[in-house]
């Protein structure tokens, strides 16, 4: 194909009087749609083509009975026109060859029209310099029929008046069927795949067709006299590549019949030789190019070229190539970007006589990847990319070849110059009867499964009871597995004759209450119910959001942009982005969770690890007139969190810490000597790079720690106590170094008996204290369960709980 056409389709059009060369049936293009939708194909649209817009509706064949000046314009006639049925009619006309005994074309009163853009106006009785005018005698260029405009269209005196101009002119009337194709359809990318689906279609639903390919038995070499050699140095990217040379070629517009074929499919025709290597990549699915055979120095050379070689292709651009990108070279240098787009100075044009035509199969990747990088999408790269025919590669050449000898009058002066490596073997597929039944809930009849495989060219190379050995045809590079063939088979065996039945319920699995699925979904709806909103970020991420980490960054070979080139290595940057996003929307008060993963690598490979990371901004509760008092953000954080350990049994302990890399204060969560989490305030300097003036608390956790470590001893289950709890305080003045988790163990460690529980009711540090001390609030909570407690014996545990906070802390009692 001339890669001279760049668009991106969602849609492929297909003509239906074209696929009607392929498979004749006796269906409506209704009938035909629902069909093809039903296989998977989905039609989302029709359109009415026409040759000439319109079609001459209303244009009928009139007799010019008289011709005289008319008497207010020296550059006007008033005719009297017969049109058939009825009196003949007044027509002004100021055309100067217009002359009584002439047949000629008559657009009548009512008719639509259409000029070159299309616009369309329609013929109406009105007045011209006083002379009542009935209609409209038709030049060539009025009715779409050519560019003339000198004068009227002269017709033949053979034709009747009154015979309507749409049988006397050849017009093209076709329906276009757009297809919604899903990429893994490489197939289907052309007339004869829509086709082949509905060959299958109508195997199954026992419609007659006639089923027809082109022929080829016509190609043969004229002479020897012109043979450009081919040399494929990368045989990886380009493993198979077929070349013809045709001399004697004369470059002209294509028939009527092949420009109304592209016409309907949305393709502008260029030239005959242009045009049959577009009309062969949509009737096959198989990318053709054609190069000017006197701009090629010795040879045909396929291969890599160094990065940074400048090549101008066919829309004028000057492209710097990569050292990945597949060329079509000869001995002096680029001509083509292979499979995707031409070169400027080697395609064809209206002097060229020689053309050297290409047929190859290029690796998908390798044609995505350089599209991509050259901002390119071809007709031609959109099939190379997704796979196209192994096998059909020589057979495309020889039609294309047939049809540029019809229309050129060229001649074949040149075997076909070939490069070919072994084709791969057919893949082959297991498919078991009883799976085929699980997954489609009932059985197919064996010789119905056996016509319907048939019908999709799936060779049936062995069976049993059990069920079939298959082969698949090498077109359809999507079918590699069962479920693959299940679903051809669906799609011919129809959907809508699956029988309806109720639903089959499977038991589950006894239920593990310590599954990682469980404890997230739990965790999940604890955080929601206290008002927090899950979010989801993308795992990509920018170079720019560095993190400290044992591990190395995972960076992508084609980014889609800076902003989006490595795999994120901590999940605090999404965070702060959904936090801005919010605060930018007038949503001042945040309350954000999410779990995810992060990545990274070493030396052993590729590594991952999920986080669950909580973050608050603003205040906690929503304005109120019951709310007096906002909690303290970062209290109310430690208190979600020591909240969520209790729940999952993991006894932690926090010390301070401002280690991390996005902290400016905070805490570090520890259990049993390990590091799973850390919960501080975001540094302003971060905050300031995502244009957050306000302050932020987050808690990032080490989430696959935390599952390994929940619920690690059974739960144990004790009777609520009988007896009354006892509550005594403490104000104790001592050094701000002492931590509340110091006090609180050391008391515990007193009386584990009566002594349940230690809690921290009040801070203060500031005026009217030492320097260097602050004052706890601590509250002490004492029970038994075996009868109520005595002052005598409460008295006791906090003197001795006074005197050891003396004696080691040097703590005095406010």
């Amino acid at each position: 194909m001339q890669r001279n056409k760049i668009e991106k389709r969602n849609t492929l059009n297909i003509s239906y009087n074209w696929l009607q060369q392929f498979i004749t049936v006796d269906l409506s293009e209704d009938r035909v749609s629902e069909i093809l939708t039903d296989l998977g194909l989905e039609v989302e649209g029709t359109s009415r083509y026409e040759s000439i817009k319109g079609s001459l509706s209303g244009v009928v064949v009139g007799e010019v009975l008289e011709c005289h000046q008319h008497p207010n314009a020296d550059r006007l006639k008033v005719t009297q026109v017969a049109i058939g049925a009825g009196a003949p009619v007044q027509i002004v006309c100021g055309a100067p060859n217009v002359a009584q005994g002439q047949k000629v074309p008559v657009a009548t009163v009512g008719t639509t029209l259409y000029d070159k853009e299309g616009n369309a106006f329609k013929i109406s009785k009105s007045k011209i310099r006083g002379e009542v005018s009935q209609g409209m005698i038709c030049a060539e260029d009025e009715l779409g029929l050519g560019d003339g405009h000198d004068g009227i269209l002269v017709l033949d005196d053979e034709w009747d008046v009154g015979t309507p101009c749409s049988e006397i002119f050849s017009i093209e009337q076709d329906i276009v069927i757009e297809i919604g194709l899903t990429p893994n359809r490489a197939d289907a990318m052309s007339h004869m795949g829509v086709a082949r689906d509905l060959k299958a279609a109508c195997i199954q639903n026992k419609i007659p067709y006639d089923w027809c390919t082109p022929e080829i038995n016509s190609f043969h070499i004229a002479n020897y006299s012109r043979t450009i050699p081919v040399e494929v140095i990368n045989t990886k990217q380009a493993p198979q590549y077929f070349g013809l040379t045709i001399s004697n070629v004369s470059v002209k517009p294509s028939p009527d019949w092949l420009q109304n074929r592209l016409k309907a499919i949305g393709i502008t025709p260029k030239n005959n030789i242009v045009d049959v290597t577009n009309y062969v990549l949509h009737e096959l699915g198989q990318p053709l190019h054609a190069f000017d055979a006197d701009k090629i120095s010795d040879k045909i050379i396929v291969q890599n070229l160094p990065a940074g070689t400048p090549f101008t292709t066919l829309d004028g651009v000057e492209r710097k190539l990569h050292q990945d990108d597949l060329m079509i070279c000869d001995a002096e240098g680029p001509l083509c970007l292979a499979g995707i787009f031409g070169g400027l100075h080697s395609g064809v044009s209206a002097t060229t006589k020689t053309i050297f035509l290409e047929s190859a199969y290029f690796d998908p990747v390798a044609i995505r990847k350089a599209a991509k990088r050259h901002g390119l999408n071809t007709d031609a790269s959109f099939r190379f990319e997704r796979g196209i025919d192994l096998e059909i590669g020589v057979y495309a050449l020889k039609r294309a070849a047939i049809l540029i000898r019809e229309l050129s009058g060229g001649e074949f002066t040149s075997d076909i110059e070939e490069y070919t490596q072994p084709l791969p073997d057919k893949v082959s597929v297991i498919l078991e009867y009883n799976q085929l039944e699980k997954t489609i809930g009932q059985s197919i009849p064996i010789e119905e499964l056996n016509s319907i495989l048939q019908s999709l060219e799936i060779k049936v190379i062995h069976s049993n009871v059990d069920g079939l050995a298959l082969e698949i045809p090498r077109y359809r590079v999507d079918v590699t597995r069962p479920a693959d063939v299940i679903e051809e088979i669906l799609r011919v065996y129809g959907y809508n004759n699956i029988d309806t039945k109720p639903l089959q319920f499977v038991a589950q699995p006894k239920y593990n209450w310590k599954d990682a699925n469980k404890l997230e979904n739990a965790t999940a709806n604890k955080l929601t119910a206290m008002g927090f909103f899950e979010m989801m970020n993308n795992s990509l991420g920018s170079q720019d959001y560095k993190t400290s980490t044992f591990f190395e960054p995972v960076t992508l070979m084609n980014p889609l942009g800076q902003e989006l080139s490595q795999l994120r290595q901590s999940l605090v940057y999404g965070a702060l982005e959904a936090v801005a996003f919010n605060l930018n929307r007038q949503n001042k008060n945040v309350k954000l969770f999410e779990f995810g993963h992060v990545y990274g690598k070493d030396t052993s490979g590729f590594k991952q690890a999920k986080r669950l990371i909580m973050v608050l901004s603003g205040d906690i509760h929503s304005e109120h007139w019951e709310v007096n008092h906002q909690p303290g953000p970062f209290f109310y954080l430690k208190g979600v969190i020591e909240d969520l350990f209790a729940t999952l049994t993991i006894p932690v302990n926090l010390s301070d810490s401002n280690h991390t890399d996005w902290m400016q204060e905070g805490i570090t969560i520890n259990h049993k000597n390990k590091d799973i989490g850390a919960l501080g305030l975001v540094s302003p300097k971060l905050l300031e790079s995502f244009a957050i003036d306000k302050a932020v608390y987050m808690a990032e956790l080490d989430w696959e720690t935390i599952c390994k470590c929940a619920h690690a001893e059974n739960l144990q289950f004790i009777e609520v106590p009988k007896f009354p709890f006892v509550r005594r305080d403490f104000a104790l003045l001592l050094d701000k170094n002492i931590s509340f988790d110091t006090l609180k163990e050391t008391a515990l460690t007193q009386d584990r008996k009566i002594l349940k529980s230690v809690s921290l009711f009040d801070v203060y540090e500031g005026k009217n204290l030492p320097e260097n001390k602050k004052s706890y609030g601590l509250s002490f909570y004492f029970q038994d369960t075996l009868k109520t407690l005595t002052d005598k014996q409460v008295d006791k545990v906090m003197e001795k709980l006074k005197k050891t906070f003396e004696t080691k802390f040097d703590a005095k009692l406010r």
